[in-house]
């Protein structure tokens, strides 16, 4: 028994250091930081990163919580498709995920998106639109798990004072996944504000941070990257000190 724990203990340990010390040489040896701070270029490349990836969480929010809601509380054919569908984006590798939304809305056999190239292609909103891709299936799974823990019946009690089932959807559903929506919301921003590859190849202009960062790394080495590197974990650490503390109180 206790050399089961050991031997248990010195795998995870061994694990969770490969995890953290690349993170903490990294905020031990942060490079010019305060210079980073002050460069315009970086600052308006975080700040894209926000405004892109908070717009399209807000985005996934609006189209995925119906989405788990239809998956969680109703069975139709091809649900299991439309499960595996919503889970896809994890599964493509960052890169063809960028060559197929452009291939998308400049090469579409159908023609109703083409006219739509020019304005994600080096725009903000093709910037959007890969991070909403890339993060959308946090959301929708988050609430789906959600719904699925709410007592039907609580709904059915509600229809049966009169509520609408719109009404009892957004006065008894809702509220009580309100820790899986804040849950979800925060794993698709953190999915998409970390997105590179596909961002590259969709709109590499207004750069993001992740962009400029390989762009800097390209060009000027490890020395010009790693301040702008360091400040963009600390945006990442707190993101998830954020998940974790909602995930606490559930």
């Amino acid at each position: 028994m206790r050399i089961f724990y050991i031997s248990l203990f010195i795998i995870s340990l061994m694990l969770v250091l490969f995890i953290i010390l690349p993170v903490i040489n990294m905020l031990l040896n942060p490079g010019d930081v305060k210079g980073a701070l002050m460069d315009k270029e970086v600052i308006d490349s975080l700040l894209v990163s926000l405004y892109a990836a908070s717009t399209a969480t807000i985005i996934a929010l609006f189209f995925g919580i119906p989405l788990g809601y239809l998956l969680a509380r109703y069975d139709f054919r091809g649900k299991d498709f439309v499960e595996a569908i919503v889970d896809l984006p994890m599964a493509i590798p960052h890169s063809v995920v960028g060559i197929m939304i452009l291939s998308f809305f400049y090469n579409n056999p159908i023609g109703i998106f083409n006219n739509f190239g020019a304005y994600i292609v080096d725009n903000f909103w093709g910037i959007v639109v890969v991070m909403l891709f890339v993060g959308v299936p946090f959301m929708v799974n988050s609430a789906r798990d959600g719904f699925l823990m709410v007592d039907e019946e609580l709904e059915h009690v509600s229809r049966t004072l009169g509520a609408s089932q719109m009404r009892t959807f957004f006065n008894i559903s809702l509220p009580l996944i309100y820790n899986n929506i804040i849950s979800g919301s925060i794993l698709t921003f953190a999915r998409g504000i970390s997105e590179v590859g596909a961002i590259l190849i969709v709109a590499y202009f207004p750069k993001t941070m992740p962009v400029l960062i390989l762009e800097r790394f390209n060009n000027f080495g490890l020395s010009a990257s790693k301040p702008i590197a360091v400040i963009m974990i600390l945006v990442s650490i707190m993101i998830f000190a954020l998940l974790r503390l909602v995930r606490k109180r559930k």
